[in-house]
């Protein structure tokens, strides 16, 4: 994506409700913007060329889905051991997410797991990783709202570092 590829505030609140409903019609989008239909359809356009905007999708949320306990594990590790921590870290199936981050951790992880004792579980086969210098974890005890692909705790770490 092109580092100019959102150009102002209107970009930003049209994919924010693009994100929260994406079946919206470009008449409904262009009332609540208050902007003519014509400059959303062309901007929406703009942003998909840009890949901005990569597709649209249904998701479902399950049962099952919805009752899994989540976890971010933030991660230091030794740095000549990244490839092989993050190989190790592969064979966990609770392991969801696995982003290399920049400051003072190294990965960041989005794990699930039916039940919290299975977090606990987990973090302690993952701080045993050769490699791993330390971790902090931050379990989310609730969803307050959810957009899109976006992960739970993520959004708020710069908060939660400071």
């Amino acid at each position: 994506m092109p580092a100019n590829a959102i150009r102002d505030e209107l970009d930003r609140r049209l994919l924010d409700m693009l994100a929260a409903d994406a079946r919206q019609s470009t008449v409904q989008l262009s009332r609540k913007l208050g902007v003519p239909r014509t400059t959303v359809h062309e901007r929406i356009g703009r942003l998909e060329r840009l890949g901005v905007i990569r597709g649209y999708t249904v998701v479902l949320e399950t049962p099952a889905e919805n009752c899994l306990a989540q976890s971010t594990i933030l991660m230091s590790i030794e740095q000549r051991r990244q490839q092989d921590v993050v190989r190790r870290l592969k064979r966990f199936p609770e392991v969801k997410v696995c982003d290399a981050i920049n400051g003072e951790f190294d990965l960041m992880l989005q794990i699930e797991a039916p039940l919290n004792e299975d977090i606990d579980a987990v973090i302690d086969d993952i701080v045993n990783i050769e490699g791993v210098v330390r971790c902090r974890s931050f379990t989310v005890l609730s969803r307050k709202f959810h957009r899109g692909d976006s992960t739970g705790v993520a959004g708020i770490l710069p908060a939660l570092m400071a």
